[in-house]
């Protein structure tokens, strides 16, 4: 599931499958399938059904469950911080771009927030500059922003677009820096973070286009 767990689709959702058959509102269509153990007990009982009726009739299920969900957040701007932690797994991946698919092809509008933690220190290793917290804060000098900088923004966010595009949704590729969308004020203890910041303002007119024709910006925390 998304980790930030913005849209309970269903508690016993666990797996999405894409079926990139194009629909009239949302460049997708997405449905869910699970294996829970109430349907492995009802399993026998659909032994006489082919493969795509069974198939047709679990995703009525999963989508009657939806509903509910999905007419309350419709057309909402949801905001979706997917962390570093979460992008060590590619199976765990792939869960949350096709849930993330899945949201946009319902009717929300996405805007996808991320940061990319463990690849910042694997790049900083092989460069040999070792990695630095203080309080659960990277210290940030000059060489290790210009390193963070080509992780997330060159490496990190493009892979992401190139998943989600992947998935059948249209993902578009930002950083803090572009159309001014992040303004950032110097830390409290910027004396021994170095160039790290706090939010001071954000001006979304950049992504308004894009959220308005159901794109996901794709955003890297720089």
């Amino acid at each position: 599931m998304l980790a930030a767990k913005t849209f309970p689709l269903s508690s016993h959702h666990t797996k999405t499958t894409i079926y990139p058959k194009p629909s009239r509102t949302f460049p997708c269509t997405v449905f869910p399938t699970t294996r829970t153990r109430k349907s492995r007990v009802k399993a026998t009982s659909c032994l006489k059904l082919s493969a795509p009726e069974f198939a047709a009739k679990t995703r009525v299920q999963i989508l009657s469950e939806a509903l509910p969900f999905i007419q309350k957040f419709r057309g909402k701007t949801i905001v979706v911080k997917y962390g570093g932690a979460a992008m060590k797994s590619e199976a765990l991946q792939a869960s949350v771009i096709a849930d993330l698919v899945l949201l946009s092809c319902v009717g929300l509008r996405i805007v996808f927030v991320h940061g990319g933690g463990p690849e910042i220190n694997h790049w900083l290793n092989r460069l040999g500059i070792e990695p630095n917290f203080h309080n659960g804060l990277r210290v940030t000098n000059a060489s290790t922003m210009e390193v963070v900088a080509m992780v997330l923004v060159g490496n990190v966010n493009k892979k992401l677009v190139a998943l989600i595009n992947k998935a059948g949704a249209t993902a578009i590729g930002l950083s803090g820096i572009d159309g001014r969308l992040l303004i950032a004020r110097p830390s409290p203890n910027s004396e021994k973070l170095g160039l790290v910041g706090d939010i001071a303002s954000v001006d979304p007119s950049a992504l308004r286009p894009l959220i308005d024709n159901y794109h996901i910006p794709v955003i890297a925390s720089v």
